[in-house]
């Protein structure tokens, strides 16, 4: 099998395994060795300093605090949206759909910083709320609850879109025949229908987890003092050089969190599924609630959860054409409509340079992690060398890396004297959040592109070659071409992904091209200007309407391909 491998296939996956030694295996052995080895000797130092340090210790318990209690209402608040457009028969359900898909649009520190304006203590909500309860402290919604309202609302992204797959796919026939046996419509959905969902509904759980576990936006914008998990506190020690080794030890304690997690739900995944005995499924249909008094309560429910998500949306885009001032007194009038706000965008060069910054660091990173993820699904897929394999677990490494413990690895390695070989040009300065960005979106980028590669037809580079194509031109003019449209998905849903990724930019950015997202951070802070809290809500508008253009496209472009 060896004798396959010819000097350009060599050098390829030599570069290759460089790559993955240099910025995923090197940073994370030596953040590990930093940490346990001081002066030639081992030590646990860190680990009492840990112990002891009553900050650290509290970050921990509430970040599992947070990842618990979120399991349970964003599995709560995920199903009922999912059944009130899908399963149950709600007028305008449609309407609640688009609603409700609003937490695909917008996320992380742009959701965290949205939520603050609307319910903070300037907010439109905490305006009205002061006006029926003059008592009412106006910092109400700060700490473990308001942190747990945002992860919750914002963390049902992949109940839309894995949960409505997996109901869509509940044979109708099991459904008819537990109700022509008598069963009632509550014992249908227990017995029949929750079955089915529980694989979905367990690996959702898992992510819930690690989402809570490993929060950043929601604790750092809306924790206040009183409640601060892991990720902010790692993100508060890194920057005091003497606790530093605190929040590398605090990394490694979330990274070990995090592959015991992804592990776990790799075998649920492998696991068996719940599946029809039928031999022709019949496609769901909604299901009427009989009782008048639980489907008014229904309704009200889907309404109220519509109501929720969508404020925020409505009051962001009417605070984008407001007054800065205004904004701070939380007065909303048709007299403070304005759009100064945009115009400032477009001709500030301070407002605009964190959008193009962002802009150019998520397409040129989405762009590479894409690109090397069809290598490494290339030489997965052929698998010239019986060691070909182990690039797999090369490219979905850093899958078990939270992005923090990725974060302050690659800060701790590089700004420190390296050997030529790892202190790279630009490495430690512009080019290491573009490069951390690469490492963060390979894994999702290999996995969407290997499983294209798995419906190739073979023949077609059997012809080709047949023809005396080389390896170069068949990739190139016959397998490209026909992985294209996948390709570009991949390549928009990592740009959008990216744009305004804030939990491993806050590390990495260079002081002199501040990204969006520690741009839209700082602007929720109490000192920012009211001109940066005005562009705050610009940016998030625009950043919506791309993620919304991008999910289009890329629904439209799938479907056609489908």
């Amino acid at each position: 099998m060896t004798s396959k491998l010819n000097w350009k296939d060599w050098i390829l996956r030599i570069l290759l395994v460089w790559f993955v030694f240099t910025f995923i295996i090197y940073p994370n052995l030596d953040l590990i060795i930093g940490v346990f080895y001081k002066d030639g000797q081992f030590t646990t130092s860190a680990i009492d300093r840990i112990m002891t340090s009553e900050r650290a210790y509290k970050s921990i318990v509430n970040s599992f605090k947070l990842a618990f209690a979120a399991v349970i209402t964003t599995n709560i608040v995920g199903l009922l949206t999912v059944l009130f457009t899908e399963y149950f028969d709600i007028k305008g359900s449609n309407i609640l759909k688009a609603g409700y898909m609003s937490s695909l649009v917008y996320g992380g520190i742009v959701l965290a910083a949205g939520y603050k304006f609307v319910y903070g203590s300037s907010g439109v909500v905490t305006s009205l709320l002061l006006k029926i309860n003059p008592n009412l402290n106006p910092n109400w919604f700060v700490g473990f609850w308001a942190v747990l309202f945002i992860s919750t609302f914002g963390g049902t992204s992949n109940h839309t879109l894995f949960l409505t797959s997996a109901i869509r796919n509940v044979d109708y026939h099991t459904i008819e025949a537990a109700r022509n046996m008598g069963a009632k419509p509550s014992t249908v959905f227990l017995k029949v229908v929750l079955p089915t969902l529980k694989p979905t509904i367990f690996a959702l759980t898992i992510l819930i987890f690690l989402g809570g576990l490993s929060a950043v936006a929601a604790p750092a914008v809306v924790g206040g003092k009183e409640f601060q998990t892991i990720n902010p506190m790692i993100i508060t020690f890194a920057k005091m050089t003497g606790s530093r080794d605190l929040a590398a030890l605090l990394s490694i304690v979330l990274g070990l969190a995090t592959a015991v997690l992804l592990i776990i739900m790799n075998k649920v995944e492998k696991s068996g599924n719940y599946i029809s005995v039928s031999k022709t499924k019949a496609p769901i249909r909604k299901q009427k609630i009989t009782s008048v008094p639980a489907n008014i309560i229904a309704h009200i429910l889907a309404y109220l959860l519509f109501a929720i998500y969508v404020i925020p949306i409505v009051l962001i885009v009417l605070y984008s054409f407001t007054d800065p001032v205004a904004i701070k007194m939380g007065n909303l009038s048709l007299s403070n409509l304005t759009l100064q706000n945009y115009k400032l965008l477009f001709t500030s060069k301070d407002a605009l340079t964190p959008f193009l910054v962002s802009f150019g660091y998520a397409f040129i990173a989405g762009t590479i992690a894409t690109l090397l993820a069809i290598l490494f699904a290339r030489i997965v897929h052929k698998q010239k060398h019986k060691l070909d394999g182990m690039f797999e677990y090369a490219a979905l490494l850093p899958w078990l890396l939270p992005s923090t413990l990725l974060g302050v690895a690659l800060l701790f390695t590089f700004n420190r004297p390296q050997p030529l070989v790892f202190n790279m040009v630009l490495v430690g300065t512009l080019a290491i959040l573009p490069i951390a960005y690469v490492i963060l979106k390979i894994p999702f980028s290999f996995r969407m592109i290997r499983a294209t590669f798995f419906s190739i037809n073979n023949e077609m580079e059997e012809a080709s070659r047949s023809m005396g194509a080389s390896p170069f031109y068949t990739m190139v003019k016959v397998i490209i071409p026909y992985i294209l449209p996948t390709v570009l998905s991949v390549i928009a849903l990592n740009f959008n992904s990216l744009l305004a990724n804030y939990d491993l930019t806050v590390f990495l950015y260079h002081p002199l091209l501040i990204p969006l997202g520690v741009a839209i951070k700082s602007a929720t802070d109490e000192t920012a200007s009211y001109d940066s809290q005005a562009l705050m809500f610009v940016y998030t508008v625009i950043l919506m309407i791309i993620s919304s253009a991008v999910i289009y496209m890329t629904r439209v472009r799938n479907s056609k391909n489908a």
